[in-house]
């Protein structure tokens, strides 16, 4: 049967250090130039979210990083939708969770409320061995709240526990961003458990009188006042979960990693036949070796043109110089 779609997953994992995509909202270009490579982009909200800003291509599937990897294991589907109710909570509605997500509701067209916890979510960043991480409290009782409610995706809008000192360092001097891996934490117990589209954006989380000129991939957070529009833009066509039918990781044509990473999604590519285009220049600060059956680029320009010759079915070694000739396989 001819295959009409091309079908690309997006992957850039959170508080590794990523040089692209690392940051906030960093890899939203990169989205942009691949989505207009395929027909179907899947990524995670780590790969777009930006704090007020969510760039994310027409053609983008927005789906929690838990949720990714049983997709691409083979164990649950994804459902394409028009919209969804957003349920958003909080430990307290105060003026700017209520503003944020008025906004959302003005500029998106969006269906969402917001509900405030009867325990609050508690999220404690860290840094473990150099990556990004965290303690995750009181998430059970999140969930038992909402869990009977009539919602389609859950947009989770709570402090982090941070210390001042360390955020001013990272905003300074860069490295890998300190919140990123509670949040990611957070989402993968919460989604898991209510097998619904989720994604955390901090609220309390700028440094007042901040005024300084950062990194560009750092600079959306010094702007923003609050952190969720782009949770909710991405939650607004997130697509649903599905035990039964809809895409599948079989649908999946190839994925694109970060350089030096291998996880759960690289694994299920390798168990499913995928190919996997690893880019070299956005590395990440794990070291793992290079895997032979990985296709290597050195930029996402380059992903995107061995996209293009998947999607044309030419063979990329038909397209360089020179062509090398024909192997003849002795009986």
């Amino acid at each position: 049967m001819k295959k009409e779609t091309m079908n690309v997953v997006m992957i850039i994992p959170t508080g590794i250090g990523c040089e692209i995509g690392g940051h906030c909202g960093d890899g939203n270009a990169p989205a942009r130039l691949l989505g207009a490579c395929c027909d179907t982009l899947v990524l995670h909200p780590n790969v777009v979210n930006a704090s007020d800003l969510n760039e994310m291509p027409e053609n983008a599937l927005y789906v929690e990083g838990s949720h990714l990897d049983q997709f691409l294991q083979g164990k649950l589907f994804l459902q394409k939708v028009r919209s969804n109710k957003v349920l958003v909570v909080v430990n307290k509605a105060d003026y700017q969770s209520i503003n944020a997500v008025s906004a959302a509701r003005i500029t998106l067209g969006l269906d969402a409320e917001i509900l405030e916890l009867k325990v609050p979510l508690k999220l404690i960043a860290r840094m473990e061995n150099g990556i990004a991480t965290g303690d995750v409290l009181n998430w059970e009782e999140l969930v038992e709240q909402v869990r009977d409610l009539e919602f389609d995706a859950l947009g989770i809008a709570t402090p982090i526990t941070i210390s001042s000192e360390a955020l001013a360092i990272y905003w300074r001097d860069g490295g890998v961003n300190p919140v990123g891996g509670v949040e990611a934490l957070a989402t993968r117990y919460i989604g898991e458990a209510l097998d619904k589209p989720c994604a955390h954006g901090p609220v309390d989380y700028a440094l007042t009188g901040f005024k300084e000129v950062v990194d560009p991939r750092i600079a959306v957070e010094i702007i923003t006042e609050n952190f969720i529009h782009c949770l909710l833009k991405g939650l607004h066509k997130a697509p649903r979960i599905s035990r039964i039918s809809g895409m599948s990781g079989k649908d999946v044509d190839c994925m694109v990693s970060p350089y030096g990473c291998f996880g759960a999604p690289h694994q299920a590519c390798l168990d499913a036949g995928i190919p996997v285009i690893v880019v070299r220049e956005n590395k990440s600060c794990l070291n793992h070796p290079e895997h032979p059956k990985f296709i290597y680029v050195e930029n996402y320009i380059e992903a995107a043109g061995m996209i293009m010759a998947m999607k044309a079915g030419v063979h990329p070694a038909t397209v360089r110089r020179p062509v090398a000739y024909t192997t003849v396989r002795k009986a």
